[in-house]
């Protein structure tokens, strides 16, 4: 197994996620983080905004991460997160039959997707955070097509049933914001809160 390569400053970069998509957009910006999941249960979590839900969520995952031993002297980033639509906050659907009744509900609207980010330096405890938010413009898939969409299985892994990066893309019809921030992780913010603990992103350059 080749060992993930370490950036220039000889810092430690943990990504506190499952997701396949946060840790290629990361890989893609020059990064090589060390994956760590937290295993933390979304469901003790509740809020009534959206936004600070997935802040919320994003913050408790990348606590959990820092903590434990493997993450000693690392910077952690912890991101969550959940579509805005009519007020409601939207992760990922149970089953197939929400997936369905989700998109069937989201066609010709717009949405806000939110995604919570904390870095937390467990060198000296520092911790920063924000959310960002992308508006979604979605487009009028047919019953057959959301059907087909639904059976692939994609929606019942992502927040919204949906994704940029994947089968969903032509459902999609634009964007208003970050894209990056829609597949999961806002690279610019990401770099603004690595300024706000004093590390510049490049240095984090593999």
């Amino acid at each position: 197994m080749t060992a993930t390569p370490e950036p220039a400053t000889g810092r430690k970069l943990v990504l506190a996620s499952a997701s396949p998509a946060r840790l290629n957009l990361l890989r893609q910006a020059g990064l090589a983080p060390h994956v760590i999941v937290s295993g933390f249960d979304e469901d003790t979590l509740n809020h009534d905004e959206p936004a600070a839900l997935a802040l919320a969520l994003a913050e408790a995952k990348a606590a959990v991460v820092a903590g434990l031993d493997e993450a000693a002297g690392a910077l952690v980033i912890g991101c969550d997160s959940v579509l805005e639509l009519d007020g409601e906050a939207l992760g990922k659907p149970a089953d197939a039959d929400e997936a369905t009744a989700r998109w069937k509900s989201m066609r010709g609207r717009a949405g806000v997707l939110r995604t919570g980010h904390c870095v937390i330096d467990t060198v000296d405890g520092r911790q920063v955070s924000a959310t960002a938010s992308t508006t979604v413009r979605f487009g009028e898939p047919t019953d057959a097509e959301v059907a087909a969409y639904v059976a692939s299985g994609e929606p019942l892994h992502v927040a919204g049933a949906f994704t940029l990066d994947g089968l969903s893309a032509p459902f999609i019809d634009g964007i208003d914001g970050d894209h990056g921030n829609v597949i999961g992780l806002s690279l610019p913010l990401l770099r603004s809160l690595l300024g706000e603990l004093d590390v510049s992103i490049t240095d984090l350059w593999a």
